[in-house]
């Protein structure tokens, strides 16, 4: 059975609303996608830190109870698990301030088996971060021996614009790994300095990477592939917080590529309705964590969508 391998950072969410603390959730960019996946019942593996604190065994518990294999996760002694404080606006969106305590001797774990189209998330600052490159990098020259599906969310924040020069080449480097490549209008502005999508893709991705989404918050989806070039409107809705719509907007297109039996060979030659269909998955799982503030999926919707 195919499974779906993430690898990034594993994070503690307190969320803000109105200067006072109303949730505290686990998190990270690729993890919040893997929860959801795991709780639609896709076999998902998370490669990640945490501290050997109390966060990071809370964290450890919440991935096990749902269903994401923690053999890979390097609990650190030297150092504590990372917290996020996440102020949201008006408007939900959030604005982060990190604390992080990271030792020297980083992400030492024996990596997963991986088959041939099995399916690897991988995302922001944490696979392109210098001190763990060597580690990524050997990861994903694995995985693409073993020819598997590599998913990229490029998820480069603002505060790393000013590394954007240094971390290029790297950033080329994921695009000639990933079979997909995802960012946003925001991403592109903060790396490349465009933001038009179609610009990002012809200038920058496509020599790389043939297949490429980019997501505009509640703006048009845009997609770039071989095959199809093609917008999808994003339908408004009335939100609780936005933290974990982009993950889960990958997970939405993860978990419909696996409903399509799209493998590594597959994406070159994926038809305009199979897309459709891929995408609905994204913006559905996209809408609904944005109903809550869990930064995954709900369970009980996960096990109704998961009988359609």
């Amino acid at each position: 059975m195919r499974k779906v391998i993430g690898i990034g950072e594993t994070i503690l969410d307190i969320i803000f609303k109105n200067e006072q603390p109303t949730a505290a959730v686990p998190g990270g960019s690729t993890f919040n996608g893997i929860i959801s996946l795991g709780r639609l019942g896709v076999p998902v593996t998370m490669i990640t830190e945490t501290g050997n604190d109390k966060v990071g065994h809370i964290i450890k518990r919440f991935m096990v109870d749902n269903g994401v294999d923690d053999s890979a996760v390097c609990m650190y002694a030297d150092g504590r698990t990372a917290i996020s404080l996440a102020y949201l606006n008006e408007r939900n969106d959030a604005e982060y301030s990190f604390y992080k305590d990271y030792p020297k001797a980083r992400l030492d774990v024996e990596w997963p088996t991986v088959y041939k189209d099995d399916i690897v998330m991988m995302g922001s600052y944490f696979v392109l971060n210098p001190v763990l490159r060597t580690k990524v990098k050997e990861f994903l020259d694995y995985a693409t021996r073993q020819q598997a599906l590599i998913y990229y969310d490029i998820n480069f924040r603002s505060t790393h614009a000013s590394e954007a020069i240094k971390l290029y080449s790297t950033i080329l480097e994921n695009f000639e790994y990933a079979s997909i490549v995802r960012g946003s209008t925001e991403d592109f502005q903060n790396m490349f300095r465009l933001s038009d999508p179609e610009k990002a893709y012809q200038r920058e991705v496509s020599f790389y990477c043939k297949q490429m989404l980019c997501t505009d918050a509640e703006g048009d989806i845009c997609l770039f592939s071989p095959n199809v070039i093609k917008k999808y409107p994003v339908n408004k809705i009335e939100t609780v917080s936005t933290i974990g719509a982009g993950d889960n907007f990958n997970a939405g297109i993860v978990f419909g590529l696996m409903q399509e039996g799209i493998g590594r060979d597959d994406v070159d030659t994926i038809s305009e309705e199979q897309w459709d269909r891929i995408i609905a998955h994204g913006q559905t799982l996209a809408a609904e964590v944005c109903q809550s503030f869990n930064n995954s999926i709900s369970k009980e919707f996960a096990k109704n969508y998961g009988r359609k």
